[in-house]
């Protein structure tokens, strides 16, 4: 017969692994779900032992990603584009026509940030002569929706953000720049949405989606397995994806366009050697550019001189064959 004390082992192991997974599934939806109100969850580094331990517990809170600024605001012109997905689904870009265009350059967003993070880069961009298209992934800015895949369904919104400016502007050539998690979706649109840019600027993409977890509870002083594990199964379930499949890393073989790919030596949430690994599996023709005094940023705020150097440096070297 089972005795009692078994029978209470059994059931309290019962109880912690329903709670751990508790725990995880929250986490999950907090990271995957955007709220419609409430104060961003500061970085883990922040926070306090009392803080880590509410963040532990409940999730972070991501209120939806909505823009502060716009192009007037840096002494731009634009034109607002609605571009439509589905009957009830929309993303929503800015166009900023430079004169004299030498081709076009689509920007896309970081994980939680809408469109108007991307002012400088562009600002940058359009000095050098090109047409620039910020793009807001669905969920954030002004683009249907409240959430995130972490760059799968977004690798579809950088698709069809192409189909659009080759439409409405003829846009050739076309370039590609991503911070993050937009950088993984570029990878994503190129490996599995046959999305064929003329060339792409990455900035600190992820190399598979389990590692970018792992890197978050390291931040946060814990131990990644099993956590990692269950927030990415239970993100993927919430979510309807496989976040085990979703690996950058793997979509590089699929890229043979000439890459830009532009890292910061202190990035905890990116680390150096995974950038690198990322390089090296690009298939066609690229260039590395780390950045020594810079962590998970967008890199134009932290070096803006060294940004500009490096693109205008990779833009110099394209030779792109005439339509």
């Amino acid at each position: 017969m089972v005795s009692r004390l078994g029978v209470v082992v059994g059931l309290g192991l019962l109880l912690a692994v329903g709670a751990v997974n508790a725990v995880a599934f929250m986490q999950a939806r907090a990271m995957t779900r955007f709220v419609a109100e409430g104060q961003r969850t500061a970085k883990p580094e922040q926070l306090s032992f009392v803080n880590k331990l509410g963040v532990m517990l409940t999730g972070v809170t991501v209120p939806r990603p909505e823009q502060g600024r716009s192009p007037h605001d840096v002494g731009m012109a634009y034109e607002t584009h609605r571009i439509p997905v589905t009957e009830q689904e929309w993303i929503e870009a800015w166009w900023i026509p430079a004169p004299d265009s030498q081709g076009m350059v689509l920007l896309f967003p970081s994980y939680a940030s809408s469109k108007d993070t991307l002012l400088e880069a562009s600002g940058i961009l359009h000095g050098l002569g090109y047409d620039t298209l910020l793009v807001d992934f669905r969920g954030v800015g002004g683009s249907s929706g409240s959430g995130t895949t972490l760059g799968i369904r977004e690798g579809q919104d950088v698709a069809i953000a192409i189909t659009y400016a080759q439409q409405q502007w003829s846009a050739h050539p076309i370039i590609l720049y991503g911070i993050s998690m937009g950088a993984v979706a570029v990878m994503r649109a190129i490996a599995h949405e046959q999305a064929v840019p003329d060339a792409i600027i990455l900035e600190s993409p992820f190399d598979r989606l389990l590692n970018t977890v792992r890197h978050r509870f390291e931040s946060m002083g814990l131990p990644s397995f099993p956590g990692a594990e269950l927030v990415t199964f239970w993100g993927g379930m919430q979510q309807q994806i496989n976040g085990f499949a979703h690996n950058p890393l793997e979509y590089a073989s699929a890229v043979h366009c000439p890459t830009l790919l532009m890292a910061g030596e202190l990035d905890q949430r990116v680390l150096l050697s995974e950038s690198e690994t990322i390089v090296a599996a690009i298939a066609g023709e690229k260039q590395f550019v780390p950045f020594a005094a810079a962590g998970h940023s967008a890199l134009v705020t932290s070096d803006a001189v060294q940004w500009k150097q490096s693109v205008q440096q990779f833009l110099t070297t394209l030779d792109f064959e005439p339509e």
